[in-house]
């Protein structure tokens, strides 16, 4: 069995139940979580044969920072009830295998912490009801050096999760998640997502940071242009890991019709949602993404191995991706075309 495919089971040994069922679980009838692999393994590669493959090249870059290969650790709070220094040992492990870290806003380490690690990353940020919280957590942010903003746009509200019993909440301690809401008398009013946003937050966030807005939570063409046209650097196709609206469409599927809508363009499109394979990898990459983003494994290598378990995640996805470009035929990820792909 590949060591990947043992660490769920391995990290639940590790934590408390009501712990591992908020990092597994979606929402509501947990339709789209249970679907989210399985969609990517639907495709079927059409390969090209007597290619040179002798010299495999991975190499690319994100925003223009440059990362051994293109996939990169998707932003998730909750990381010091994994490992006791969280957020920080998940970016000494993202930084040995030359990748990039998304940090939640609700993240259990400060970014001024994070910012010294010198590991590149982008900070997650949802928009409060209170903007005044929202500039400060942005200012905070680029002061550490955080190199763009990736702002989740698919949670105007939480969407609803069916746990009875202890849950996540019950256990966590103040110091292990939002630990950089800044100092105020905020009310759960304040805290609460902003559920009137429009396309010109993007310009908003982009001028206040100086930093390229990546568009998180896109499943459609025609709402990705509507980002593009207001300013964004990136979209990452994503339906939050299954943990918003139950039923929306796998990553997989939406993935090719934001691709097409933004053929052309300079905005860089990335994906995140069931990827467990370099196989996974590479269809992602084929069907127009740039690099792609894992969630719940790096929480579950975080558990189990800490940043050396992060590192080797990152890197056994790696050796895959390696190994089926040679078998595909195509020496570097760039030159991956939709054409080497079918459906089942």
């Amino acid at each position: 069995m590949r060591w990947i495919d043992t660490l769920e089971s391995a990290a639940a040994s590790k934590l408390p139940e009501a712990v591992h069922r908020y990092f597994r679980q979606g929402s509501a009838g947990e339709v789209s979580v249970g679907e989210a692999v399985e969609a990517w393994s639907r495709y079927r590669f059409r390969p090209h044969v007597l290619n040179d493959v002798s010299s495999i090249d991975l190499r690319t870059t994100v925003l223009g920072t440059p990362v051994d290969a293109p996939i990169l650790v998707a932003p998730s709070t909750m990381q010091r009830m994994a490992d006791p220094d969280g957020e920080l040992a998940m970016a000494r492990g993202v930084g040995a295998a030359g990748s990039v870290l998304g940090v939640s806003s609700n993240a259990g380490t400060s970014f001024a912490e994070l910012g010294a690690t010198g590991v590149p990353w982008w900070l997650q940020i949802y928009v409060v009801r209170n903007r005044d919280i929202t500039r400060q957590m942005l200012d905070a942010a680029v002061a550490a050096g955080a190199r763009a903003v990736v702002l989740t746009v698919d949670t105007p509200v939480v969407g609803r999760k069916e746990d009875e019993g202890q849950t996540v909440w019950d256990l966590a301690q103040d110091d292990q998640f939002l630990v950089n809401l800044p100092a105020g008398e905020w009310t759960d009013d304040d805290l609460d997502k902003a559920d009137d946003l429009n396309p010109d937050v993007i310009g908003w966030l982009a001028e206040r940071t100086g930093l390229p807005v990546v568009v998180k939570g896109v499943l459609r063409g025609d709402d990705a242009k509507r980002c593009a046209d207001a300013g964004a650097a990136g979209i990452i196709v994503s339906n939050h890991g299954g943990r918003q609206l139950d039923g929306s469409i796998p990553t997989a599927q939406a993935l090719p019709e934001v691709a097409e809508a933004l053929a052309g363009s300079n905005v860089e499109v990335y994906v995140d949602g069931g990827i467990r394979r370099g196989e996974h990898v590479l269809t992602a990459l084929a069907l127009g993404a740039r690099a792609v983003f894992v969630g719940r494994p790096a929480l579950w290598a975080l558990t189990v191995g800490s940043a050396e378990g992060v590192t080797r995640l990152l890197t056994d996805l790696t050796d895959e991706l390696a190994h089926t470009l040679r078998l595909i035929g195509v020496p570097a990820p760039s030159s991956l075309t939709p054409d080497l792909l079918t459906t089942r």
